[in-house]
């Protein structure tokens, strides 16, 4: 148990962590991955070789360290943390190792005058504290998931019936259990996880539900990456009859009840999670307006979905943002050039600025996105956002 006494060493590190936070983690995962290549899978080498996941750890335990005496202010963090670690099937028996390196890492990178016993010890508790509170959180997550009808613990194996290429980057994959067995419902925002084996590696990955429960099957949507393993392998090599070993559906980004108008904005392979969205917010009668930003038309995926949804639903209004202008016959956008805030303001609901808005797309877009709610005036606690990568601070 941490005592008083460590709990301020703890938070005495803060300025060493927001000056060097993130050269700590690098080297951090840079002895996890080497002397554990068995945690490889569980870490996107796209996201170590851009910096993103090191970013996002650093972000992570600088929060820890300023909460640790209220760690309910760390609650969406911890949240977000917990269901990312339930996708990948992170288990107890992981966190004894990356408290190992993690240690080693602190004493290294900021050496022995700065990482005394006194603080190694301090942050050894700390570490402990709050590998307890995850591992028993992940344990209730994964007890539901295997209590729930259609649920399952660990991997299931589910055929590919359909292969739809939606954009000229994004294919949909729609996935029914093998065994012909009932199916686990997911609430709208959620993803699964995907174990796959590409070139003898291991590799393990997040993919948002694109489509609504139906009791039958699940609808992933990828988006071809350039020198993305999982993505390639996905568009190149998986076939109809094929299998693939997922993990249940987790994700706390989820619609939340409410008879306020819906604003879903997206940017990108981001219109995955708002599909299922749209569809349960329509069929509950909301008022939606629908905005998504692509650079051209051939990468607009799922427009005669939404074009379809909106022909039936007079409460819907759609928009949609073009970096380039559409060539030929290509449908054209609303609006041609990057969102910026005073278009999205225009495109918000002019009765009411008492909305509830979810965005999803690249970081500079999200950051864009939420000044502009800002400036509309939405309450942050009704402007809602997540990251298909690591979790990571959008200030």
């Amino acid at each position: 148990m941490i005592t008083p006494a460590q709990r301020a060493i703890v938070s005495s590190t803060v300025p060493l962590l927001e000056r060097g936070g993130e050269a700590l983690t690098t080297h951090f995962y840079r002895l996890l991955l080497a002397e554990h290549p068995e945690l490889r899978p569980f870490f996107n080498e796209a996201h170590q070789a851009s910096g993103e996941q090191p970013r996002a750890l650093a972000n992570g335990v600088l929060m820890y360290a300023k909460n640790i005496d209220r760690l309910e202010a760390m609650g969406a963090l911890a949240t977000q943390i917990v269901h990312k670690h339930v996708a990948l099937q992170v288990m107890p028996a992981h966190y004894p190792i990356v408290g190992a390196c993690l240690l080693r890492a602190i004493r290294e990178v900021l050496g022995a005058e700065l990482a005394t016993d006194e603080v190694i010890d301090a942050w050894a508790a700390a570490y402990g504290q709050l590998a307890e509170i995850l591992i028993g959180a992940e344990k209730q997550l994964y007890d539901a998931q295997a209590a729930a009808p259609g649920g399952w613990h660990g991997t299931r194996e589910f055929t590919v019936l359909r292969k739809v290429p939606e954009s000229a980057e994004i294919t949909s994959f729609h996935l029914a259990p093998t065994d012909g067995g009932a199916l686990m419902d997911f609430a709208p925002g959620q993803y699964i996880g995907l174990r796959l084996e590409v070139g003898g590696k291991s590799l393990r990955r997040h993919y948002s539900l694109s489509a609504a429960p139906n009791g039958k099957s699940y609808r992933i949507s990828v988006k071809r990456e350039p020198g993305g393993v999982a993505s390639n392998h996905l568009h190149d090599q998986v076939q109809v009859s094929d299998t693939l070993q997922l993990l249940p559906p987790s994700g706390e980004f989820v619609l939340a009840e409410s008879e306020r108008p819906l604003v879903l904005i997206s940017g990108g392979v981001g219109i995955t999670p708002t599909l299922a969205m749209l569809e349960q917010a329509l069929a509950g009668g909301r008022e939606v307006v629908f905005i998504h930003c692509a650079r051209h038309a051939e990468v607009h995926a799922f427009r005669e979905q939404v074009e379809s949804a909106a022909a039936r639903h007079p409460r819907l209004q759609r928009f949609y943002c073009y970096d380039e202008p559409s060539i030929g016959a290509a449908p054209a956008p609303h609006a041609t050039g990057r969102l910026d805030v005073e278009r999205l303001n225009a495109w918000l609901p002019a009765h009411t600025r008492d909305i509830d808005a979810y965005f999803l797309g690249p970081k500079p877009f999200m950051q864009l996105v939420r000044r502009g709610l800002r400036a509309w005036g939405v309450p942050d606690a009704q402007s809602r956002f997540e990251f298909f990568g690591p979790a990571s601070a959008l200030e």
